[in-house]
């Protein structure tokens, strides 16, 4: 099984192109279901999680095809087995995503409970509950979500807390519904806005999008389009910014909207690191000594994501001082302390809210990934600690960054990936 191995106190320097967002790149997939030919995507994250999808796509009967120029085509012209099996959702929960397109399409879905990161229950009755007040039948039957819907209508909806699986869902089931549908406390992530926009490009009519509210009025049929191009991952972006003040030197992250982190920089500002906000990249340089202590929560968008949570996690262990950091999307979201422990950081969890004592005398040690970000978070301190640090299970790392391991050592950072 492949590891990394890091030799860490080595400063990055130079620059760093940010990919395709994972987190917007699977409901686009999911959304090709709609889309009734062929449908190339660009700027694709080639990540294992992307490979999953169009595994699931295929099983269901579309053709996708990997194209050299990081781009995925997808033709769902052949899609007619509307069955998500569970040998493939169990590995990755944005498979569920599959469950909204399908009911719209076919009026019938069949779709295994989701999985995914090990960390924490993230039930799914935010999207039934919605999905049944749109009409449709749902039944759960030995681990699979079996929905049936003879009529979609629309309603007023209100998820009782912020949900972006659900908000996905819902509005790809409710572009077809008889009337107009409200959705209330609605997700206004980025990734959630390009999918209402690609949504609206095929002559859906969703109004409000990046508000909490969200008006979608049903049409009976969509048109089809080419191409579409994922928005940059504000998430990888984050964490070669939290990366660069930490370990120390001067990177500049292209291919990027600024906008989209905009919590990030507040909060690195906050900490007493230089950020430099241009169109389309930002420039941080550190020495990665006078990090300021910065208690931190995370939020829904446009708050500290959750997605950042281990990685901040991570540059408060550099701090000169004491800092909390509070989790308020997941909320046992923190398997990666007793790792960064090991790496002789200092952090203490109590109700949700991680206590962290500032270090400077970060040591390497084998550490193993416990999910995607604490992966990150992990790769940080190794490159912050004196001496060698191997981390195992990377498995978690491929699944939502693309060649970290390249992009870093091009910044002059020692890390290897071995078998």
């Amino acid at each position: 099984m492949d590891y990394f191995e890091i030799n860490g106190r080595k400063s990055l320097h130079g620059e760093v192109k940010i990919s395709g967002a994972k987190n917007a790149v699977l409901p686009l997939m999911a959304a090709a279901i709609l889309n009734n030919k062929k449908l190339q995507i660009l700027n694709v994250p080639f990540l294992s999680d992307s490979a999953t999808m169009a595994k699931l796509l295929e099983s269901m009967g579309a053709k996708v095809h990997f194209d050299p120029n990081n781009s995925i085509t997808v033709d769902s012209s052949s899609l007619d087995n509307p069955f998500a099996s569970y040998d493939l959702v169990k590995t990755m929960r944005a498979s569920f995503y599959v469950l909204g397109p399908l009911i719209a399409k076919f009026g019938y879905a069949k779709v295994s409970l989701p999985g995914g990161c090990a960390w924490g229950p993230r039930p799914v009755d935010f999207h039934l509950e919605a999905l049944k007040a749109l009409g449709v039948d749902i039944k759960i039957e030995n681990g699979y979500v079996i929905a049936t819907a003879k009529k979609i209508t629309g309603n007023t909806i209100h998820f009782p807390k912020i949900s972006v699986g659900a908000t996905g869902n819902v509005v790809m089931t409710a572009i077809f519904a008889k009337g107009v549908t409200t959705l209330t406390n609605a997700a206004a992530e980025p990734e959630i806005q390009q999918l209402c926009n690609m949504l609206n490009s095929m002559g859906a009519k969703i109004d409000g999008i990046g508000s909490n509210t969200l008006t979608i009025t049903g049409v009976q049929s969509l048109n089809s389009i080419d191409s579409i191009s994922v928005i940059p991952d504000r998430i990888e972006a984050g964490t070669f910014m939290i990366a660069t003040a930490a370990v120390g030197g001067k990177v500049k992250i292209k291919n990027i909207i600024p906008e989209h982190l905009d919590s990030v920089s507040n909060y690195l500002k906050k900490a007493q690191v230089q950020v430099d906000i241009g169109a389309d990249f930002i420039i941080i340089e550190s020495d990665g000594s006078n990090i300021a202590p910065t208690d931190m929560e995370t939020n829904e968008y446009p708050g500290f994501p959750t997605d950042l949570q281990a990685q901040w996690m991570m540059l408060m262990c550099l701090a000169k001082g004491v800092s909390t950091i509070k989790e308020n999307i997941y909320y046992d979201r923190f398997t990666h302390i007793m790792e960064l422990n090991r790496l002789n950081c200092d952090i203490k969890l109590e109700n949700s809210i991680a206590r962290i004592q500032g270090n400077q005398n970060l040591v390497g040690a084998d550490v193993m990934s416990t999910d995607i970000r604490a992966s990150a978070a992990l790769i940080i301190a190794a490159l912050c600690a004196k001496g060698k640090t191997t981390i195992s299970r990377i498995y978690h790392i491929d699944r939502g960054y693309d060649k970290i391991e390249e992009k870093l050592s091009i910044l002059g950072a020692e890390i290897i990936r071995r078998k």
